[in-house]
């Protein structure tokens, strides 16, 4: 498919796929301290205010990650920022009930490119994905870069240039786009339609209906 498969000497680049990384998920309102009288349960507050480093006991799991550093931080620099990889399913709502080709090939063409918060990866056996996955660009990961030197092994894949190249745009879309409330330039009728999709949405105040002994006005 869309990868390439480089020899464990390869240096690290954007776009290789890594499976096994760990993710650490720690609750800032129920951290485990581990002292020298044993354990005892408190808040990342009253941690932080006693200052000083401190030993706690957080859970971890291995997951797929794809390098979001660019190259020449990638070589070169202390750490390497990673984007979690997960079932496409689970990272994208609207693939929940998809089935046919034809919705599979609308949700992978056009919503990738309305979508910005993930990328598109298809399955490949040999790079470990049984199943559609996708990259997470909310979820990211921090290694070492010399401990993930020492980690090539784990490392199953990497983009091919053609998907490399357009995997930078969409990193860089990500990390470079302007939030906006998309609604917000529609008319009174316009956001009528728009609210009748979407119920939740909030009007803006010049997009205020208010009715007046029968009369529609701004």
């Amino acid at each position: 498919m869309i990868y390439e498969f480089p020899d464990t000497s390869t240096p690290i680049r954007q776009g290789d796929i890594f499976i096994g990384l760990p993710r650490v998920d720690i609750s800032l309102s129920r951290v485990l301290l581990a002292t020298e009288f044993g354990q005892r349960e408190v808040t990342w507050a009253e941690i932080a205010q006693e200052g000083g480093p401190v030993e706690i006991i957080v859970p971890v799991r291995p997951v797929a990650a794809i390098v979001a550093t660019q190259d020449c931080d990638a070589a070169r620099g202390r750490d390497i920022t990673l984007c979690e990889i997960r079932g496409f399913r689970d990272v994208e709502r609207k693939a929940k009930d998809t089935s046919s080709a034809k919705s599979w090939k609308n949700l992978i063409t056009q919503h990738a490119r309305i979508n910005q918060k993930w990328f598109y990866l298809p399955p490949d056996v040999k790079v470990g994905f049984a199943e559609k996955m996708a990259v997470d660009f909310m979820v990211t990961l921090r290694v070492s870069r010399a401990e993930l030197e020492g980690l090539r092994d784990f490392r199953r894949g990497r983009l091919n240039p053609t998907a490399d190249e357009h995997f930078r745009e969409r990193i860089g879309e990500f990390f470079r786009r302007y939030p906006y409330d998309e609604w917000y330039p529609l008319d009174q009728e316009e956001m009528k339609v728009y609210t009748g999709d979407y119920p939740d949405t909030k009007p803006f105040p010049w997009q205020e209906i208010e009715r007046t002994n029968g009369h529609v006005e701004a």
